[in-house]
């Protein structure tokens, strides 16, 4: 199903799909990394909970008419998806107050933030994906101020069916970041939504069931990927 390796990140692998022009294969791996790449680990069973997780969430969106690069999952750890120009720019969606916005901005953890809060992270290894704003965003990453503004619409546009998701799940979704490509002129949401990218906490316990419990040394990642993919799978 897949042919030549095309790149290798952190979480994943991409391949080129075997005779389908057009076509890449994501192999999730069972890598973590955090603070751009300076803690790592490897949790067996990682790559096939976010492959699971992620695949859900993506045909869930599909059903509510958000277009993205997912096609079909594969097998436990790989899916096929559409070949997109990826667009330089991670956007962050923020619900509850967590992680960099608190240091940054001195506001309190666990504030709710409401209408949520939209930031542009310029994708950039060696520049620690820098915070950007809209200007920045058209000069760095090869877009138009229609195309910016229908990416931050897609994106609260996603936060509202993910939050709904979230909610049934009896998930608090604090904060989660996007990646978004080209195909042709159409704009789709791309990479994976998983615990590795949302921040997602336990409605009752409060709880972190994310990457969280990694960055901070808190709590078993595989234990509680395992959690949010058990509930999905009742409900998607």
């Amino acid at each position: 199903m897949k042919a030549d390796l095309l790149y290798e990140g952190k979480a994943k692998k991409v391949y080129q799909a075997a005779k389908q022009l057009g076509k890449l294969v994501l192999s999730y791996k069972d890598d973590a990394t955090a603070f751009n790449g300076e803690k790592r680990a490897s949790f067996a069973g990682k790559g096939h909970l976010n492959n699971e997780i992620s695949s859900r969430i993506f045909e869930y969106l599909r059903e509510r008419g958000i277009d993205s690069h997912f096609i079909e999952q594969l097998n436990e750890t790989e899916q096929l998806v559409n070949k997109t120009e990826i667009i330089p720019l991670e956007v962050v969606v923020r619900n509850v107050a967590a992680g960099s916005i608190t240091r940054r901005l001195g506001i309190e953890e666990k504030t709710n933030l409401y209408p949520p809060i939209v930031e542009l992270y310029y994708k950039k290894d060696e520049l620690g994906d820098p915070l950007i704003n809209d200007e920045h965003a058209i000069l760095l990453c090869n877009i138009t101020p229609v195309e910016l503004q229908e990416i931050k619409t897609k994106a609260l546009q996603i936060n509202n069916h993910l939050s709904e998701l979230f909610t049934g799940l009896g998930v608090i979704l604090a904060d989660f970041k996007l990646e978004f490509g080209k195909i042709k002129d159409d704009i789709v949401l791309s990479d994976e939504i998983s615990p590795d990218t949302c921040r997602l906490w336990d409605k009752e316990t409060m709880n972190k069931l994310d990457k969280d419990v990694f960055r901070q040394g808190t709590g078993n990642i595989i234990e509680v990927y395992e959690e949010i993919l058990h509930r999905l799978e009742a409900i998607v």
